[in-house]
């Protein structure tokens, strides 16, 4: 499937009646046996590939992330959208040019956040926030296939929980030229459906975050189109690695092997 077809694919996803569920994969492997799943498109997390790496999230520079987008694109036949946190730059120029080399890293969609990491005020000025928006949409629209951006607002995640300013940053993302939008954090599905509501583009929305345990059916019935999950698959591999570390080295026992996946299933999926 060339490029051009992955990104006509990942663009039709949103436009289907039922919303569609985006996993995130952290390595080659996970994306692999996802694909192998059954789903039609994936979505990086920078969380993930961070604690991956033995790093805290903040940590990875912009060569990083596209070097394991790269890697990513290029073990799976299905469409590949990038967590690119805030677009890697602090000035608009770099930020077009992220997205520009997303896509030479094979990739067909990407999201730019209005706050950055490890800042006393994360969140970007209203204005600031919407001049990279436009910044980035000028670098995906210099591509020659349908890059799909995503808008995200970032107030619930950074102690700001206003509804009101959360969607009316994202309207503002909707006509700074974005395809999608997204307020990760939101945990009341009538929250949820104002935003939906309050747009004209699809929305996705996260589960995963403490108190955002949504169905599929909830989230169809106030009209999103996109589930992702962020780094919550990373996390609940983790944890149970770390669950059983601490059996071992506390208890001297082994139970949680009775629960690992067959060598053979494993090694199955990654027959080519």
């Amino acid at each position: 499937m060339t490029q051009t077809e992955r990104a006509e694919n990942f663009h039709s996803l949103h436009q289907a009646v039922a919303p569609f569920i985006i996993p995130n994969p952290w390595d080659v492997g996970s994306a692999r046996m996802l694909e192998e799943k059954g789903f039609k498109a994936l979505a990086t997390t920078s969380a993930g590939y961070v604690f991956s790496t033995g790093r805290q999230e903040g940590s990875l520079t912009r060569a990083e992330v596209l070097e394991h987008c790269t890697e990513l694109t290029g073990a799976v036949n299905i469409p590949v959208s990038a967590d690119l946190e805030d677009g890697y730059a602090d000035d608009l120029p770099g930020v077009a040019e992220t997205y520009k080399l997303a896509g030479r890293a094979g990739l067909v969609g990407g999201s730019i956040e209005d706050a950055r990491i490890a800042s006393e005020k994360p969140l970007y000025e209203f204005s600031q926030a919407v001049e990279r928006v436009q910044a980035a949409v000028k670098g995906a629209r210099s591509l020659p296939f349908k890059f799909t951006l995503t808008a995200r607002a970032e107030n619930f995640l950074y102690g700001v929980p206003d509804i009101a300013d959360t969607i009316k940053r994202l309207q503002a993302y909707q006509d700074a030229g974005a395809d999608v939008l997204y307020a990760p954090g939101l945990t009341r599905l009538e929250d949820i459906a104002a935003v939906v509501t309050s747009v004209d583009l699809p929305v996705n929305v996260v589960v995963g975050l403490k108190d955002t345990q949504f169905t599929v059916e909830d989230l169809a019935r106030v009209g999103v189109k996109r589930i992702s999950i962020g780094s919550a698959l990373f996390r609940r591999a983790f944890g149970i690695a770390m669950d059983a570390a601490d059996e071992m080295l506390d208890q001297g026992t082994f139970s949680f092997a009775a629960g690992a996946k067959p060598f053979a299933d494993i090694n199955r999926i990654f027959e080519r």
